[in-house]
């Protein structure tokens, strides 16, 4: 892909008409919240205030998860926490947050990046957040990037890790002697993207038997990976089946997918110097596989995502 905004996972991010957004979120706010204490609709335009703050998430179920863990560990310190979840697209939250409607929200920072600054082509993490700062509204700041991110990968099934010893710590330059046997599946445009087929030739030196059509990192990809039909996948680092299936995501060491890392986006001056401690806090202990495995218990096991980050921060020693 030539850039994250084209990422059909960042797309859930990035993309949706507005007027949509704002039509649904009324309802989504009425009836989708796990969060023990979600109240109102911020859509009114309310703002935080006194000591209290207001964390919201998009509309999908790591976002809902991420949102619980920071509010949580913020509770955890005495901070009277509102969760506003499952709001909507970036288009709306984005919104929110600058008129100060929302005090919290996770982000990811490649893909927060593109919706900002379609051309940037950041090199480091560094990079990207300052990038982030540079075209942030006056209002905003950013915390510390977790380790964890939820990006495209280069996958394989267990048969295919197995018989070519692969493991987690390999890396996709592993692949460059035995690529012309293996049948590399995902979605079409991956095919000719940049950060696709035409990338792992270009930076690793990769060419495989053949490519396989499928969908972005969905059922489709899924159950072709599952079945042998490809050996080698483009799925997304924090999806549940790759520890169901006991799939191997390999190291993606010249980055070439990027940065995705989890990254809280926050109203400046909104926060105490202990509430921006304990959120960099839980950034600094996520990371990829943990997130991971959380995502699994919310989105295969049906856990509810408050407990679940309760469970995890009080493991961690965060609250």
């Amino acid at each position: 892909m030539t850039s994250h905004a084209k990422n059909p996972r960042t797309s859930k991010r990035l993309s949706g008409a507005v007027a949509v957004a704002l039509a649904a979120t009324t309802a989504l706010l009425a009836g989708c919240s796990s969060s023990d204490d979600a109240s109102g609709n911020p859509l009114t335009g309310k703002k935080s205030s006194g000591g209290s703050v207001v964390v919201g998430s998009n509309n999908f179920p790591e976002s809902t998860l991420l949102a619980d863990l920071y509010g949580e560990a913020l509770k955890a310190k005495g901070v009277k926490v509102t969760y506003k979840p499952n709001i909507g697209s970036r288009e709306t939250t984005y919104g929110l947050i600058k008129n100060g409607s929302l005090t919290l929200l996770p982000e990811y920072n490649g893909a927060l990046l593109a919706y900002l600054d379609k051309k940037a082509a950041p090199k480091s993490v560094a990079d990207t957040t300052a990038a982030i700062t540079g075209k942030l509204d006056p209002g905003l700041t950013l915390l510390e990037p977790s380790p964890a991110e939820d990006k495209d990968s280069v996958t394989v099934n267990r048969q295919t890790a197995s018989k070519y010893h692969l493991t987690p710590k390999s890396s996709i330059a592993d692949l460059k002697d035995i690529a012309g046997e293996l049948v590399i599946g995902g979605s079409p445009e991956f095919q000719t993207r940049q950060q696709g087929l035409e990338g792992l030739k270009s930076v690793y030196g990769l060419k495989f038997k053949s490519f396989k059509a499928l969908d972005a990192g969905g059922p489709l990809t899924q159950t072709a990976l599952k079945k042998n039909v490809v050996q080698v996948a483009d799925l997304f680092t924090t999806d549940p089946t790759i520890s169901r299936e006991k799939f191997v995501t390999l190291q993606d060491t010249k980055s070439l997918f990027g940065f995705q890392n989890v990254q809280p986006l926050v109203r400046k001056g909104a926060l105490s110097q202990q509430g921006v401690e304990a959120v960099n806090a839980v950034s600094a202990k996520l990371d990829t596989a943990t997130l991971l495995e959380l995502d699994t218990q919310v989105q295969s096991q049906k856990k509810d995502p408050l407990q679940v980050a309760r469970a995890w921060l009080k493991s961690a020693g965060l609250s």
